[in-house]
């Protein structure tokens, strides 16, 4: 019988001088390391097996000045208020408040100035999140041979989308961040033919990125914005 155990797991969060960490086994790494989460906002401690986290956790706490600086270089999280700004699809959005229901209309956002100010605006980001994402699903799922799939509006953490394939013949399943609204068009359009072509490629082997290719053209540039300015769009918030 194995006495050992080890005193941290995968998953396991606690704080090393006052900032949030994550610990995470990775068996393909190769030496403990330190990355940043920038949609959770957190750095992750990366050990190649549980009996080596306590050398992640010991790695990290060395190195409290660099995670001190890279969460202090994360977005502000930015309200949803009146007087403020914001990009739908691209295209700019004042914030103003107003009487009667909420409204977006003319590239200006108005609801009454309360409490549920941000809550309203998000349901109307998140109403034009799904018009326009349903739009670009049917044009890349009628390029595949496709049937429409069924499309969920959503605020996952850590993914834009998510595709799960149906039986043949029959619709699969597609889930977007809200938050896809907050990117350029270009951007949110990568992502629509993304995780379409999931429904004819599960995996990212070379067939599925082929398929993105033929799609919307070389994807790199829309994977690099995503990659730098992601973390922008998650600081928008409550």
């Amino acid at each position: 019988m194995n006495l050992f155990k080890a005193p941290y797991a995968h998953g396991d969060r606690l704080e090393t001088a006052g900032h949030p960490l994550r610990l995470a086994v990775n068996p393909r790494a190769r030496r403990v390391s330190l990355r940043v989460d920038r949609v959770k906002r957190e750095v992750v401690a990366i050990a190649p097996t549980a009996r080596r986290l306590s050398e992640a956790v010991a790695f990290a706490r060395d190195k409290t000045d660099w995670i001190a600086a890279q969460l202090a270089d994360l977005p502000v999280p930015a309200r949803l208020a009146p007087g403020g700004t914001l990009t739908l699809f691209g295209e700019t959005v004042r914030l103003e408040a107003g009487p009667g229901r909420a409204k977006l209309k003319d590239g200006v956002l108005t609801s009454p100035d309360d409490a549920a100010y941000a809550d309203r605006a998000i349901r109307l980001i998140r109403t034009e999140a799904r018009r326009v994402l349903t739009e670009r699903t049917a044009v890349y799922a009628e390029k595949l041979g496709k049937p429409m799939p069924n499309l969920a509006i959503m605020d996952a953490k850590g993914r834009w989308g998510s595709c799960k394939g149906g039986p043949a013949g029959k619709p699969g399943s597609i889930r977007y961040s809200w938050r896809l609204a907050l990117a350029p068009f270009a951007v949110a359009d990568y992502v629509a033919a993304h995780e379409c072509a999931h429904l004819v490629e599960a995996n990212h082997g070379p067939r599925f990125w082929a398929v993105v290719k033929d799609l919307i053209g070389d994807p790199a540039p829309h994977r690099a914005w995503l990659r730098s300015e992601g973390s922008r769009l998650h600081a928008f918030g409550r």
